[in-house]
């Protein structure tokens, strides 16, 4: 079975049943990409379980193809980046030419946004623990990119979505003061809502900011090739920058 829209379909794998991120995705999506998503149900947050998350995710990615989308979206950056870029990217590429389609991490769409960006140094902030944070930014380096910080704001893992955008937005303000010398501020993870700050935070530390909602909907339009610019949720879908790859 085939299922498709004008501009194209996206598999949208979901790493927990916390409502927010697929709505925001979804609202920010031009008219004519559609979604197809799929849950995995993580609940706890821990490295052991972003490690056996794997075959499940897997098992999604199969499940889509079959279905005939045109890109399959895992989101949900820790399950990857705790097997570590390159590793990341063996599994990839694993999944692709088994089953035929581009398959892209949360974590590949934001290391291509810093890369359309220029960006050489960022400071970032999460809600994840010191073990899981050291292996983030073990990620981000070995992708090319000098780390400031990786800061996690001390908060349980199904009670993230409970933070007030204000509280994360003088987290990130915070790091970013400390490291000054940060070209963007990134906000990883999907599971608090924030981007009703994104575009202040930008213009209060005067660097981009990247959160994975718009990185997600940027990437999806450069890959679907539609360049619809929207405001107030960042640099990012305003300005659409094009993939660095594409670049001369």
């Amino acid at each position: 079975m085939t299922f498709t829209s004008w501009r194209g379909t996206m598999g949208l794998i979901m790493p927990t049943y916390r409502p927010g991120a697929l709505e925001d995705i979804v609202r920010l999506l031009p008219e004519g990409i559609g979604v197809i998503p799929m849950m995995l149900g993580i609940a706890q947050g821990s490295t052991h379980e972003f490690q056996e998350a794997l075959d499940i995710i897997e098992a999604r990615v199969r499940e889509l193809a079959e279905i005939g989308v045109d890109l399959i979206a895992p989101m949900g950056a820790p399950p990857f980046m705790v097997r570590g870029y390159q590793g990341e990217r063996d599994i990839l590429d694993r999944w692709e030419h088994t089953y035929g389609l581009p398959v892209v991490t949360s974590g590949v769409t934001q290391v291509e946004a810093m890369k359309a960006f220029g960006v050489k140094r960022i400071v970032g902030v999460t809600y994840f623990p010191d073990e899981l944070n050291e292996m983030f930014a073990r990620y981000f380096t070995d992708a090319g990119f000098e780390v400031l910080g990786m800061d996690g704001i001390d908060v349980a893992f199904d009670q993230v979505q409970k933070l007030s955008s204000h509280e994360v937005y003088a987290h990130a303000k915070a790091a970013f003061l400390r490291n000054r010398d940060a070209d963007m501020v990134y906000m990883l993870g999907a599971g608090w809502r924030v981007l009703d700050i994104v575009a202040t935070l930008e213009e209060d530390v005067e660097v981009p900011v990247l959160h994975s909602a718009p990185a997600r909907v940027w990437h999806a339009q450069r890959h679907f090739s539609v360049g619809q610019r929207t405001q107030g949720y960042g640099r990012l879908l305003s300005q659409l920058p094009p993939l660095a790859r594409t670049q001369p």
